[in-house]
């Protein structure tokens, strides 16, 4: 017998479910199989992601113009810390911040009615996720002409001698950025939440009814509960969304103002690196927005982690 035949004859071991795996010379070579098929993605993924990071921190700690850098330790992001303009803008992302909830809990109400089938639920899901569709400068056009001073929104109000001039006023137009936001955000939500509501058991429902709760306590003790992995999920992308991908919006919506009204983290590295040309202080700003979302992803984990524990 061959020692290739003698390999391929050794006793196959079972795993605990009873399940059969490989051992010997052919289970080191399904794992060299596997690390040579992932050797590609491991490349483009450290390519186009790690390398990217690496630089920015890199740069971070340098004087750079886009073509020159010359090292400078920790002085951008000591300019950061005593730069007035950098707070400022912190604080329009604490105000983004203190929107997710409302991005989260809005569209899982939405979700729970529509889990209970009400009448048209199949057109009204349909239509809840029309503005994930929408690209994001459509979105910025659309709620400039809603929120502009003669606007949409001035039209409906001047019915009943109201006016709102949003997006004039360096405070509200901030406001005006965050209901578009969570407008955005809506449809992906209640669609994340009604897929989640489909995996669970409706006899669980049926007997809570049976038990006399109401819709109210269903949803708080049942359906919040059962959906915290999917709120947990929710609640990073729409982090995720809010902190990085709003510059389109803003860009076509606001462009950053009235004054820095609007600009967020995101859009003031775009100004510092491009309109200004300091690439070295744009790429610390930069790093602080990525220390700022993950910290703030970990406490969440830690938080949801100790309730469930």
């Amino acid at each position: 017998m061959t020692g290739r035949s003698a390999a391929l004859s050794r006793p196959i071991a079972r795993r605990r479910g009873g399940a059969p795996r490989a051992t010997g010379p052919l289970r080191g070579a399904e794992r060299r199989a596997g690390i040579l098929f992932s050797l590609p993605v491991i490349v483009l993924t450290g390519a186009l992601l790690f390398l990217p990071i690496i630089q920015t921190f890199y740069y971070s700690l340098t004087s750079w113009n886009g073509i020159t850098s010359k090292w400078v330790g920790l002085d951008n992001f000591r300019q950061m810390v005593d730069d007035p303009v950098f707070w400022r803008v912190l604080l329009n992302n604490a105000f983004l911040l203190l929107s997710i909830p409302f991005a989260i809990l809005i569209p899982l109400m939405v979700a729970f009615l529509l889990h209970q089938h009400v009448f048209g639920w199949r057109v009204f899901r349909s239509l809840y996720f029309l503005p994930t569709a929408i690209s994001w400068v459509v979105i910025g056009m659309v709620a400039a002409r809603v929120f502009a001073s003669r606007g949409i929104l001035n039209d409906l109000l001047a019915m009943v001698g109201l006016r709102a001039d949003l997006l004039t006023n360096e405070y509200t137009a901030m406001l005006a950025v965050i209901l578009t936001f969570i407008w955005s955000v809506f449809g992906t939500n209640t669609i994340i939440f009604i897929t989640g509501m489909a995996t669970l058991d409706r006899d669980i429902y049926e007997a809570a009814k049976v038990d006399g709760a109401g819709g109210l306590a269903i949803f708080r003790f049942i359906t919040i509960p059962l959906l915290m992995r999917f709120i947990q999920f929710t609640f990073v992308l729409t982090l995720i969304t809010g902190f990085t991908a709003l510059f389109s919006l803003i860009f076509v919506m606001t462009t950053g103002g009235p004054g820095y009204g609007t600009t967020t983290l995101e859009f003031f590295v775009y100004q510092k690196a491009f309109a200004q040309g300091v690439f070295g202080y744009a790429a610390a700003i930069g790093v602080a927005l990525f220390a700022i979302v993950f910290a703030i992803n970990l406490v969440q984990q830690r938080l949801l982690r100790s309730r469930e524990d």
